[in-house]
């Protein structure tokens, strides 16, 4: 049977996570913000804050039997845009060499934290190499561009910049994700990859309306057998961006699961490599278009229906991201997440994101592992 471990040292994330779990190789942390043992946030500045966060995420990962030279992938999630380079001063303290790949976003928190953060790891032992692509400067930033691990390689989020000089590249959304899907053509040739290699993907717009402009050129990238995906609607750090995608590629087989969705949508319901399957994010298309109970119980069903597809159940959901418009709406949330998992739940992380459905209250994009 495949290994799967709760780890419960971490601190809690939202009360109704498990803080990280181990499993297919991997180390599923989830969202962190700087409470106290008390549930009281730590540090009433980003500052505090981030390296309050950064600290329990090593105490987690040392737990899990890893470190934070073991992280591949790590998710920022801030309140504020001009908090960014405070945080990185931070952060580079704890990832001085070697950094893992990186997404940074500006949203909602829960509990009125200004930093939370996410991430993946492997544990200790297992080989982890970070690349760096030919003719590419290296990131100004404290992260690399792309990691390999576990059989996967994961990429930062990527903004349109050229690789070469880390120069904004301007224009319409049209032109921002022709760029950054370019060069993460670059990063996975790098890696020995393709897109068709890509299993998973997040998309953040600063704008619901560049939703089908972004579709039209995603999906010459991917005009078969496309990533899991999810878009939110969210800020991002930098003037000239408006949009950033993150993207995850396996170097074994790719198996799409479920119906396809394109050429309505170029995404796959689920894509399985090895022990792993992606799903992507999935909305509760109700008659409710006010009541996020409604929504969250029809997400489970659809999300429930794929699992089963796939041989698994929702005691194989290792990682969830939870992107929710209005954070006031966590409580009817946590009502049905807790009946769908009232022992063990998985990783989770509640994003104060706005969704490119405006009838929609919440959405859901999750990960599982086979055992």
């Amino acid at each position: 049977m495949q290994e799967r471990r709760i780890v419960k040292d971490t601190a809690a994330a939202g009360g109704m996570a498990s803080p990280a779990i181990v499993a297919g190789g991997f180390v599923f942390v989830s969202g962190l913000i700087a409470a106290g043992d008390a549930g009281k946030l730590d540090g009433t500045d980003v500052q505090a804050q981030t390296r309050q966060v950064l600290q329990q995420l090593q105490a987690g990962l040392e737990d899990a039997g890893s470190s934070l030279a073991q992280v591949v992938s790590v998710n920022v999630y801030l309140k504020q845009s001009r908090d960014f380079q405070v945080m990185n001063d931070v952060y580079r303290e704890f990832f001085a060499e070697k950094a893992p790949t990186r997404t940074t976003v500006v949203t909602d928190i829960r509990d009125g934290a200004l930093v939370e953060i996410s991430a993946i790891a492997v544990q200790n032992g297992t080989a982890r190499e970070v690349l760096q692509p030919a003719g590419w400067m290296k990131s100004p930033r404290p992260y690399s561009y792309i990691v390999r691990a576990g059989g996967l390689v994961f990429l930062s989020g990527l903004v349109s910049r050229r690789g070469t000089d880390d120069q904004p590249v301007p224009g319409s959304v049209s032109v921002q994700v022709k760029t950054i899907l370019d060069n993460a053509g670059t990063l996975l040739r790098t890696a020995g990859l393709t897109h068709g290699d890509v299993v998973a993907a997040r998309v953040f717009l600063t704008d619901d309306t560049y939703f089908e402009a972004m579709n039209d050129q995603y999906r010459k990238y991917f005009p078969v057998a496309p990533p899991a995906r999810a878009t939110a609607v969210t800020d991002l750090v930098g003037t000239d961006s408006v949009v950033e995608m993150t993207l995850i590629a396996a170097e074994g087989e790719k198996q799409v699961l479920g119906p396809s969705v394109s050429p309505s949508l170029p995404l796959s319901p689920a894509v399985r490599t090895g022990k792993l399957v992606f799903l992507s994010g999935v909305l509760g298309n109700t008659a409710e278009a006010t009541d996020v109970t409604a929504q969250t119980k029809e997400i489970f069903d659809r999300i429930g229906r794929t699992l089963e597809a796939a041989g698994l159940s929702f005691a194989d959901v290792v990682d969830n991201i939870v992107y929710l418009p209005n954070l006031l709406h966590r409580k009817p949330v946590d009502e049905v997440y807790r009946s769908i998992f009232p022992a063990d739940p998985p990783g989770r992380t509640v994003v104060g994101a706005r969704l490119v459905a405006r009838t929609g209250l919440i959405e859901m994009m999750m990960i599982a592992v086979g055992r």
